[in-house]
């Protein structure tokens, strides 16, 4: 039965311990065969004021947003076209790949690229995924159905797709697209 022993400066609310606690036991599963019922997580708080390095006194880092609700939050703010929302939550130098197109930057090439393909789409999620990258940022798959309404008002429903997410510094780098709509379409 694995034990993970953790302190961390006071100043995290319930939830960033609970996704500190899931995150480590996820960890320790990645090498040790154990279900996460075996796996202990200990977290210890300590006060700050009695945490010096350098000579100074210091505050803990901010938590970094739980990407998976970034990435729910993006995607819900896509499917009900709040451009702007969406936006917010985009990195800088965000990039994004869809089935067939070459890496596009802006929300708005990504809606003229999906006008002339169908009419309405919304998403069935089955699961989130989520993983720290070897670099900086954060991974989250999303992967599920696709369904909605061709422009000749044919529906579609239970395409797959998987979604790759990049988060970096809190906000979604990129965004990768995998789908099985053309080949669905080909076979109608």
């Amino acid at each position: 039965m694995p034990i993970v022993e953790l302190y961390v400066l006071e100043g995290y609310d319930d939830a960033e311990k609970e996704r500190l606690g899931m995150a480590l036991t996820d960890a320790v599963r990645l090498v040790v065969p154990a279900k996460p019922d075996l796996v202990t997580v200990m977290i210890h708080e300590m006060d700050q004021s009695s945490y010096y390095r350098g000579r100074r006194m210091r505050l803990p880092a901010p938590a970094r947003p739980d990407p998976v609700r970034l990435v729910q939050d993006y995607l819900s703010a896509m499917e009900n076209r709040h451009l702007d929302e969406a936006r917010s939550m985009l990195h800088e130098v965000f990039t994004m790949v869809f089935p067939g197109t070459r890496p596009m930057a802006d929300l708005d090439e990504l809606i003229a690229w999906s006008k002339p393909r169908y009419r309405s789409v919304s998403k069935t999620y089955e699961g989130f995924d989520v993983m720290q990258s070897s670099g900086d940022e954060t991974l989250v798959y999303c992967r599920g159905t696709l369904s909605g309404q061709y422009h000749d008002g044919s529906s579609f429903s239970g395409i797959r797709f998987v979604d790759r997410f990049e988060i970096l510094d809190g906000l979604i780098s990129r965004q990768e697209v995998w789908n099985d709509m053309a080949e669905v379409r080909a076979q109608a």
